[in-house]
């Protein structure tokens, strides 16, 4: 998505980090669904509803103001590749709840700031501080404790939010390219349209039919409360940037941990909480580096 200018007013800034955080806690929210309901349908059923039922809210709402509008993009191969990270990390992280706890897949999910530093230096050769890669390696110190190699039984799903982590960090450096060349809009289209085209023609061979109406709404939500969170977070760029918004984006953790305590009696245990704790303070480190030297 791209990234709107400084507001002019601080009331602004303000506004716009309340969408945010809202955004952020829809997000939380949809994870615990998508949880939800992979327990009666296949992960990859979930990730289609997570699609279909977004881009149609999309076609709803802006189909009849925006029209071909949508679709006109200055970069169609980057889109394309944008889309698919999104639905790869989308596979993963989805596929990864139906087995693991929400606050232990948020945990290692929030490794993806990291992976950016990471990423940033390999592809596109900037310049990184020896004490943001010191912080980098602590992060990653954190997610190896919330993992546990060798000290416990880790179960595979959780290496899948590790991939999600890595998928999601490609996606937004490919949001940062198409940020100069398209309309936001355009690329939150795109960020679905692609992955429902994907999904639908490999959904039938896992598909299970819902029971009744319920099941039906419940897949109808997962992907309303994407599409509906994805429309927030557009709005809270219009009053502040993303770099503002960065650090409000660990409070996704918070909302996890909750939601997985009070709704699926799950609560980390002292691991998780700490290698959560050193990720997160790593990650905003990085962010208050790069406030530093801008």
């Amino acid at each position: 998505m791209s990234t709107a200018a400084l507001p002019a007013k601080p009331q602004s800034a303000y506004k716009g980090i309340f969408l945010f955080c809202i955004a952020i806690f829809l997000f939380a929210v949809m994870d615990a669904v998508a949880k939800y309901a992979a327990q009666e349908f296949p992960p990859i059923q979930v990730v289609w509803a997570r699609c279909f039922f977004h881009i149609v809210l999309m076609i709803i709402v802006l189909g009849p103001t925006h029209g071909r509008r949508l679709i006109r993009t200055n970069n169609l191969k980057l889109q394309v590749v944008r889309s698919i990270l999104l639905l790869g990390a989308t596979v993963s992280v989805f596929t990864a709840l139906k087995y693991i706890p929400l606050a232990e897949a948020g945990a290692i999910g929030a490794t993806a700031p990291l992976f950016v530093i990471i990423l940033s230096a390999i592809l596109l050769k900037e310049k990184v501080s020896v004490q943001r890669w010191i912080a980098v390696a602590c992060g990653f110190g954190g997610a190896m404790i919330v993992l546990r190699p060798g000290m416990a039984e880790m179960h595979p799903a959780m290496l899948l939010v590790l991939l999600m982590a890595l998928c999601y960090a490609l996606y937004q450096l490919t949001t940062r390219f198409l940020s100069t060349v398209d309309d936001s809009l355009t690329t939150a289209f795109y960020s679905v349209s692609v992955g429902t085209i994907v999904v639908s023609c490999i959904v039938p061979f896992f598909w299970v039919h819902p029971a009744g109406i319920m099941s039906w709404l419940l897949l109808a939500f997962v992907g309303l409360l994407g599409g509906v969170s994805h429309f927030i977070m557009i709005k809270a760029f219009e009053y502040t940037t993303a770099a503002t918004t960065a650090p409000f984006n660990y409070t996704q953790l918070i909302w996890m941990t909750l939601i997985g305590l009070f709704f699926f009696g799950n609560f980390p245990d002292g691991f998780t909480i700490l290698g959560a704790v050193i990720i997160v303070m790593s990650g905003l480190y990085v962010l208050y580096e790069q406030r530093r030297q801008r």
